[in-house]
């Protein structure tokens, strides 16, 4: 018999009669405890289906010391995740991973620079497990923040804050961003160009800094022309400034390597509007084959990577932070095992279209 919708809470009493088992057993097996025969697992779990019972979930933190959420903090505007379909892509991985595992994702964001000081009191204050951070930049204070708090922590993208290096290393799921542009410029060279300049993302972010070095190694130089140079901060309006500053300054470039599609689609807007054909007179190569990839005119040669299994990666490392015996989920991790996860470096492939 299922409780009525209008009538009280079936309780932890009421389930532990209808299994025929004390109170305490019913406690273990609904809080993940050990040392419950399955059979009698699988009477305790019946008992629940049938009195439609729901646990109460702050005396089942009190139990448990554990809240079943995980904060997922970008620092980054919401304005920027919002139209930015990397965010949407990696998210949609994390929540996925997450929900698999019955674990509640809090979003949070950095507006501005005073955001840093709640959030880090949010997780210092014990509302979260653990938590996820990505689109960090090079003085980001919430590594910090998390180490200070204790909090098990997985970031997105390769760690490039102080203190990075020292041991204990950073838990951190990442893309071959280096191997991604040396791939995309090695294209472009081997369709005849010679004037490739680069959209760059922020330096101050260590994709952005990997990609710019993946550059200049397909050229063979630590040292290309300063002109072929700009940064597009990873937004389309910031892809077409870079590619009316390139075209200033360079005007016989005959190719560019933008370091997000988004940057690559704002470049091709500039080209258009300077009269210069594509793939014709300039050749363009984006990065993350999202959507913007497929939609540009003309479709866009871009390095893929897969944004909405890096998300799944860190929400699976993170899980198994926070629970050991959780065993899998790593795939692609050098050196990873049930008991020690490591970091994981996906793969990054071209997808040749028609802007090259």
């Amino acid at each position: 018999m299922v409780s009525e919708p209008n009538g009280p809470r079936p309780t932890l009493e009421a389930v532990a009669a209808r299994a025929g088992v004390s109170r305490a057993t019913v406690s273990r097996v609904v809080n993940g405890g050990a040392g419950v025969r399955a059979v009698v697992q699988e009477r305790v779990r019946q008992a629940v289906r049938e009195l439609g019972y729901v646990p109460n979930s702050a005396a089942r933190t009190l139990v448990t010391r554990r809240t079943g959420a995980v904060a997922v903090v970008i620092a980054e505007p919401e304005t920027r995740v919002f139209t930015d379909p990397f965010f949407g892509r990696q998210l949609r991985g994390i929540s996925r991973a997450l929900a698999a595992a019955d674990t509640q994702l809090l979003l949070m964001f950095v507006e501005h620079r005073a955001d840093y000081d709640r959030i880090g009191r949010y997780l210092s204050a014990g509302h979260v497990d653990g938590a996820l951070m990505f689109s960090l930049h090079h003085d980001d204070p919430l590594p910090a923040m998390a180490e200070r708090a204790g909090l098990p922590t997985v970031y997105g993208g390769r760690p490039g804050w102080a203190g990075a290096d020292r041991a204990p290393r950073p838990l951190y799921v990442d893309t071959d961003n280096r191997d991604g542009a040396r791939q995309a410029v090695r294209h472009l060279l081997d369709r005849g160009r010679r004037r490739i300049a680069v959209i760059t993302g922020p330096l101050d972010q260590t994709s952005a800094l990997d990609r710019l070095d993946g550059y200049r190694e397909a050229l063979g130089t630590a040292e290309p022309d300063p002109r072929l140079i700009a940064d597009g901060g990873f937004t389309a309006q910031g892809g077409e400034r870079a590619m009316a500053r390139l075209l200033d300054a360079a005007p016989d470039l005959d190719a560019v390597f933008a370091c997000s599609d988004l940057m690559a689609n704002g470049a091709l807007r500039t080209l258009r509007a300077r009269g210069r054909r594509v793939p014709d007179d300039v050749a363009v190569v984006g990065y993350d084959d999202l959507e913007p990839a497929a939609w540009a005119d003309p479709p866009l040669t871009t390095v893929r990577q897969d944004v909405e299994e890096m998300g799944r990666l860190m929400a699976r490392l993170l899980l198994r932070l926070l629970d050991p015996r959780r065993a899998g989920g790593t795939e692609g991790a050098e050196g990873a095992d049930a008991t020690e996860p490591a970091p994981v470096i996906t793969e990054a492939r071209l997808v040749v279209r028609e802007s090259t």
